[in-house]
């Protein structure tokens, strides 16, 4: 019986695992990645190339949502293949288009170094952005979610043709920032001031000293109670 050998691939980060550092150039000058996350929270989201139409999309989006992320003492930055140049000629179409100015960086990765660590391009995919279409960069089509602590606290995949849900991203950094403070978890299609679970290592003893004001009980592994403030 023969035994099949599976091609070397970069592996994309995942949950938990300590994001990939780097220093980059970025339309803000050059960063330390973990030194410009701090000690907040930070979202890196990438593009499979600059002037692309739904990527245009998202980052006007993304530039109207910076406030929100701002209030959730969470930064953004945006990644492309291409040259920091390249970004300032499209932040002005976004501008344009989109009716929001980009104030938040975008890294250029014309050497694909970046893409690579977070396992975007496999390491065969040379290196250089020169002469790649968008086709050929598909899969740098990711959110990472980061934490204070430097760990991947989620990370999306999504097509091309599919523009990313930045709500989403929101509503997934509200639970996450909650339920890192309480022992708690949100259910299905969760929202800030909804019910929330009682993760199970809480015994009901001590859910009862947690919450006086009771909470209820559909099955003994699913309490819910007010969301805690």
């Amino acid at each position: 019986m023969s035994t099949a050998t599976l091609p070397e691939t970069s592996r994309v980060p995942r949950i938990n695992d300590t994001a990939p550092d780097f220093t980059a150039e970025t339309t803000q000058g050059p960063i330390h990645f973990h030194e410009w996350v701090g000690d907040g929270w930070a979202v890196l989201f990438s593009h499979p190339k600059d002037f692309t139409p739904v990527c245009t999309t998202e980052l006007g989006y993304m530039a109207k949502l910076q406030p929100e992320f701002a209030k959730r003492n969470t930064k953004i930055i945006g990644l492309s293949v291409d040259p920091v140049t390249n970004h300032a000629k499209w932040a002005a179409d976004i501008e344009e288009t989109q009716g929001a100015k980009v104030n938040y960086p975008m890294i250029g990765d014309p050497e694909l170094k970046v893409a690579k660590a977070y396992g975007m391009l496999p390491a065969e995919s040379g290196a250089t952005s020169e002469g790649r279409t968008a086709a050929d960069n598909a899969t740098v089509r990711t959110v990472f979610v980061i934490g204070p602590d430097k760990k991947i606290k989620l990370q999306i995949s999504y097509p091309m043709t599919t523009g990313r849900n930045f709500d989403e991203i929101l509503r997934v950094i509200d639970s996450m920032q909650l339920t890192a403070k309480h022992k708690v978890a949100t259910p299905v299609n969760w929202k800030q001031g909804e019910d929330v679970i009682i993760v199970p290592s809480v015994s009901n003893e001590e859910a009862q000293q947690k919450y006086p004001e009771g909470f209820k009980t559909i099955k003994p592994y699913l309490r819910t109670v007010k969301q805690p403030r």
